[in-house]
């Protein structure tokens, strides 16, 4: 990879890690918002909510809109909003009496700035870099995005020793200054320009009429992945405190350790994957898939501390060896002018199923750990048997030699196609046609 290679990857790599800081920094600092702001249950809920909901619904409009005008031209924008959100939140908790509406309503903002992140550092480390080195970045955006989980609730902490609303500004500081760095210094290979909905919409469709099995099948593993990761976290974080009666900074060290190990193995498959040419890719996910459902298990009949921590680790190994090859296979997947739209369109999926696990997991105080765990570890088997049934690595995976190959209405058409005609001199006469 070549320096200025580097540089760009590296100023990427903070989308993800700044991203997953929107939800993960602000839960430790919860009960003190509550108490400060003088809400209850539902409404600091309602503070993880009015960020995620908007954030999964802005993704696939983030995706279709770089596929128009390019990447960095919305993904640059996005995370100054969503820093500005942050600064919303953090003025409104200073200035107003009742500062709930206002801290809401910067969040919503945050929300729908971080749906033009983290899925266009993936679209354009799949329109920069070829198989290799493209595997490689993919592997190091998965471990940031890890990384970003493992210390969030730690800055939370720390920022919360100023005052309980400085998280909210440190999401400026942060987001801010690298919104403006990627504007400058990432540099785009793909030309973008203004398609045609109707004719885009078809290229889309194309695309799943030909992938839709094994593409959702991918989807539908690193959704579940997610899902069960952070719902068996959140469920973890209230039996260490009640069961183990392990609170504070031990705590969440002794969370940040799954986390930790899903980090360092997405990390890993970034590097092993290319050295063996993406063999396998479909091993890794179906694998990664076995050990999800093997952990829960494990979790519903754990009783002691260490074999529950056991079964987390286990669990962060599955979603590690799951997540790298999925990026792979959904990037690969199809040609620059669609890696948008397909890229924030899995990414959708990944951010509703983190949001969706822990309320869900959750249920467990109510109808108990077994019923539930049980539930969510039958969605990771089924998960498993359509990963195995129906992705096809080669049916995904579109090379680029193919891409420019291939010409249809709707497909992933080329810039141009050839007619070839037999002269008088036998020599052929090619002529060249642009196509929509």
């Amino acid at each position: 990879m070549k320096k200025g290679s580097k540089l760009q990857v590296a100023l990427l790599c903070l989308v993800p890690f700044i991203m997953v800081l929107g939800n993960s920094m602000l839960i430790p600092v919860l009960p003190q918002i509550k108490k400060a702001v003088g809400i209850n249950q539902f409404q600091v809920g309602l503070l993880i909510t009015a960020f995620s909901v908007p954030a999964g619904l802005t993704i696939p409009f983030a995706g279709i809109l770089s596929d128009q005008i390019g990447r960095r031209k919305v993904m640059a924008p996005a995370l100054v909003l969503y820093g500005l959100g942050g600064i919303v939140a953090g003025i409104s908790s200073m200035a107003m009496r009742s500062p709930f509406w206002g801290i809401l309503a910067g969040r919503i903002v945050q929300g729908i700035g971080a749906g033009g992140t983290y899925q266009l550092a993936m679209a354009i480390v799949g329109d920069t870099f070829k198989s290799r080195e493209r595997v490689f970045a993919l592997g190091l955006l998965e471990a940031s995005n890890g990384l970003g989980k493992v210390v969030s609730p730690v800055l939370g902490t720390a920022f919360a020793l100023v005052t309980w609303f400085f998280p909210f500004f440190a999401y400026g500081f942060l987001a801010i200054p690298t919104g403006i760095a990627l504007f400058l210094f990432v540099k785009e290979k793909a030309e973008f320009k203004k398609q045609a909905f109707s004719d885009y919409l078809t290229a889309v469709k194309h695309i799943f009429r030909q992938k839709a099995p094994g593409l959702l099948s991918s989807f539908n593993a690193g959704m579940v992945a997610l899902f069960s990761l952070f719902g068996i976290l959140s469920l973890y974080s209230d039996i260490l405190e009640k069961r183990f009666g392990i609170f504070g900074l031990k705590k969440g060290l002794i969370m940040a350790g799954p986390v930790f190990i899903m980090a360092a193995l997405s990390f890993l498959l970034g590097i092993i994957l290319p050295k063996i040419k993406n063999k396998g890719l479909k091993a890794f996910i179906s694998g990664g898939l076995v050990l999800i459902a093997a952990a829960q298990g494990l979790f519903i009949f754990a009783r002691g501390m260490w074999v529950t921590f056991l079964a987390l680790c286990l669990l962060g190994t599955g979603v590690g060896l799951v997540m790298t090859p999925v990026n792979t296979l959904v990037t690969g997947s199809c040609s620059t002018k669609r890696r948008g739209i397909i890229t924030c369109l899995y990414g959708s999926l990944r951010f509703f199923g983190v949001a969706i696990g822990p309320p869900l997991y959750g249920l467990s105080e109510r109808f108990g750990t077994v019923p539930v765990v049980s539930l969510a570890g039958a969605v990771s088997v089924l998960a498993l048997i359509l990963s195995v049934t129906l992705i096809n690595q080669k049916k995904i995976l579109t090379s680029e030699e193919n891409q420019k190959a291939r010409v249809a209405s709707g497909a992933d058409t080329p810039l141009k196609a050839e007619s070839v005609l037999k002269s008088p001199s036998r020599r052929p006469l090619i002529f060249r046609r642009k196509l929509r």
